[in-house]
């Protein structure tokens, strides 16, 4: 055989190989989810019966909007290595000090180079001694009344984790009292009316008559580089079936990972 025979041979085989290779990589891309989100319900406190379907709810949102996720009760995920790989944690249902401060400190630069945050109910009763995870939530929970149900408003429908929801409605979940706000940069999204429901509560001598004419129970924020939403809904398992909670925990998902929202959110 000739060496034209053997040139040619050669770069007939060399087209194919690349031509194999573009057409694999177009399809990944193709296939190329969204985002990645790290989905973490470590308790060091109460433990909600809801979180197991908060899991199953996070991952049909997953399969639904076509994002990764991973779920994750061990701590030890929480390192720069493992977050690098993220584009949002979410705080689901997690309750006490659950981070040591290397871990801490992992989720601080996770957010100081961009990236997002959810919180979801008792994540604002998390980390109660760590003064820039509050500041990351906007509040400190406080105390609760018992479930009720109650008349909700939406404050700004321009939020994607509100676009879909009506002006006024009823809904039933365990309504937080929440502490003064620790950031000046939060945006509310929703409240609850007080008149609509008993919300004084008494714990032993911790004792409130509620919020008053403003009870936050959804807000973001542009805060330390990164993102924050959080919402005080999610106590009662039934919730994750709700389409309408639904999206409003993807609207806040994907505000946080993204940045993209709608119109003044964008």
């Amino acid at each position: 055989m000739n060496r034209s025979v053997i040139y040619l041979a050669f770069t007939i085989v060399a087209y194919i190989i690349a031509y194999i290779g573009l057409s694999l990589f177009t399809i990944e891309a193709a296939q190329a989810k969204q985002f990645r989100a790290l989905l973490f319900t470590k308790t060091a406190g109460w433990h909600h019966q809801s979180i197991l379907e908060g899991v199953t709810a996070v991952k049909q949102l997953a399969q639904k909007h076509h994002f990764d996720y991973e779920w994750h009760e061990d701590a030890k995920q929480i390192n720069s290595k493992n977050l690098a790989r993220f584009d949002v944690i979410m705080f689901l249902n997690t309750t006490g000090d659950i981070l040591n401060p290397e871990q801490q400190q992992a989720m601080q630069a996770f957010i100081q180079s961009g990236k997002g945050f959810v919180g979801v109910h008792s994540a604002s009763d998390t980390e109660h001694q760590w003064p820039w995870y509050t500041k990351l939530v906007g509040r400190k929970f406080v105390i609760h009344p018992p479930i009720q149900t109650a008349k909700i408003n939406v404050i700004d429908d321009q939020f994607p984790g509100v676009a879909l929801m009506p002006e006024t409605f009823l809904w039933t979940d365990e309504y937080y009292h929440f502490s003064e706000p620790y950031s000046d940069n939060l945006k509310y999204i929703l409240s609850v009316d007080e008149t609509s429901y008993q919300a004084s509560a008494q714990w032993g001598e911790l004792k409130v008559e509620g919020m008053g004419k403003f009870h936050p129970l959804a807000w973001y924020q542009e805060v330390d580089g990164g993102r924050s939403f959080y919402t005080a809904l999610g106590h009662i398992p039934a919730t994750y079936d709700d389409p309408l909670f639904l999206q409003h925990l993807y609207g806040g998902i994907y505000w946080a990972a993204t940045g993209k929202g709608l119109n003044n959110t964008d």
